[in-house]
Order: structure tokens, then sequence, then C-alpha cells
């Protein structure tokens, strides 16, 4: 893939590339006196020199930036920390807790034990996914559902057990994917998982009706974050068409997050966001 569609580290109004867009913008307090959990709040390790900032991480900072105290939970503890150490470095509330979310009986005490520490708990953000990049002629039972175990399970354990503690009025968002819709991918478990995440967003949203807790979905398209930069190694060609000549940015997927967590989207609930700058609306770079 060439680089040009990386996202550049500079504003640039005539990429729609933005402060916001870069992590440079100033915090408006648009989470005061929120508690959150993020789940998938560190980020991979790649060979490039300067990595992009993951979604996960992004979304850890900025929550923190605009007010939150928040809960940064992964399976390694050295990312989390790492997440919670920028955090801390800007003046924010955070701290670490390290959770295997494939065990199925570490995640409810990894929610009471974070809801706890933050003294309540108002909003989760379920980022965490992983990909196992089979084709279905490659595909194993065993790769399947580890992929499963991750990207669906998890998410409805993380969110049964928020909904029974978490305060009236909360929220929680997933991340899906763009291709929860395509097939081009040749990736059957990480499609069919994320599109599984979509449906589960509107069922945890049905749970929550009652308590006025709300779950939206966000479903990045193309984005410039360490899992994308593995994915473009294995497929030289897969962003070459990205609208505005760019991929988006971790920030981005952050901001959407910060919007469907915060209370500005107090009567968007059942939603998915589809942040892809158009690209599946056929606006795409020639």
């Amino acid at each position: 893939m060439s680089t040009t569609t990386h996202a550049p580290q500079k504003i640039d109004p005539s990429a729609s590339l933005h402060a916001e867009s870069l992590g440079l913008a100033k915090s408006h307090g648009r989470l005061a006196g929120r508690r959150i959990i993020v789940v998938g709040a560190g980020q991979r390790k790649i060979i490039d020199e300067e990595p992009p900032i993951g979604n996960g991480r992004a979304m850890s900072v900025l929550f923190a930036r605009e007010g939150a105290h928040v809960a940064c939970i992964d399976v390694s503890k050295e990312a989390a920390d790492n997440t919670v150490a920028q955090i801390a470095r800007e003046g924010g509330k955070a701290f670490t807790d390290v959770v295997d979310v494939s065990d199925i009986a570490a995640i409810a005490p990894a929610v009471e034990r974070c809801a706890k520490q933050l003294g309540g708990l108002d909003g989760l953000a379920l980022n965490v996914g992983i990909s196992c990049g089979l084709s279905l002629p490659k595909m194993t039972a065993e790769a399947w559902d580890k992929d499963y175990a991750v990207n669906v399970r998890s998410h409805m354990l993380f969110a049964q057990k928020a909904l029974e503690i978490m305060a009236p009025g909360g929220a929680i968002t997933l991340t899906s994917s763009m291709a929860s819709q395509r097939g081009n991918g040749r990736n059957p478990a990480y499609e069919s998982s994320k599109a599984a995440q979509i449906a589960l967003g509107r069922a945890i949203a049905r749970a929550g009706e009652e308590k006025g807790i709300r779950c939206n979905v966000i479903a990045p398209g193309f984005i410039d974050s360490p899992m994308g930069r593995d994915a473009s190694r294995r497929r030289a060609d897969r962003a070459l068409t990205v609208p505005f000549g760019r991929q988006g940015t971790g920030w981005e997927v952050a901001y959407a997050a910060l919007f469907l967590i915060s209370n500005e989207s107090s009567y968007v609930n059942a939603h998915t966001l589809f942040l892809d700058a158009g690209h599946m609306g056929g606006i795409v770079r020639g």
C-alpha cells in the first residue's frame, strides 16, 4: 500500500484533516465526572518506528481529557500501563486492569472491580477485537471460535454485567467495522463477528432501555491504526481508494465514541455509525 493513504500528521482541511483528527483539539469537559471502562485500551506493538495511535488508546486518552475517570482494561499490562501513563502526563485520571477477555470467568469480576475503583460506572466502551485472517477454505473451528470468543462473546458478557451495575443514564459503545458489510477481505470469521456485534448492540440497547442506558455501535472503515497497518502489510492494495486520499485516525474513531458515550447523544440508541468518510456510499478516490 502506498504510504500516501496513511493519515498525514498535519492539519489539512482539503483532506478533511483537522485538529480533532490528530488529537490536538482543546478539551471541553464533555465527560466531567463520568466513570468509564474502556476494554482494549492498549494497543499492539508493530514494526513501525512511530506507530499511529490505536482506537482504544485514543478513546481512553480522549475520555480522560474530557474529564472522565477511566479504567483501562487490556490483556497486556504493558500496553494498558502505557495508555495510563499518557493520561497521567496530561493530568487525567486512569488506572490499569488486566483481563484476558477470552476467559469467561474473568469478565464479570473485572467489571465489578473497576466499577468499585471508579466509584461507580457510567460508561463502557468495548473496543477489543482480533482477526485470525484465514480465508474460508483455510478456516478451522478453533480459529473461528477464538475470533468469536473475543469479538462477540466477551462483548455480551461485559455488557451483561455492566447493565446490572451501571448507573441510570449510562451508555455503552461497541466497535465493529465496515468489514461487517463486505466480503472482499476474505476474512469470514472477522467479517461475520463484526456483523454480529451490530445485532448485539441492538440487543444491549433493548435490555438497557428501562434504565435509560443506551448502546450504539461504531463501524470504522480504513483506519491508520496498528491493526490497520498490519492488515495493509497483508494486502498492499487494501486502502488505495480511500476518500480524501487518506485513512482515518484513531482520534476520529475516539471522537465518534466520545459523542455516543456522552449525554450529547441522549436520544441516539441502537444505532450503527459507519465512520468511513462515505466509502460505502460510493465516495472513493480514483
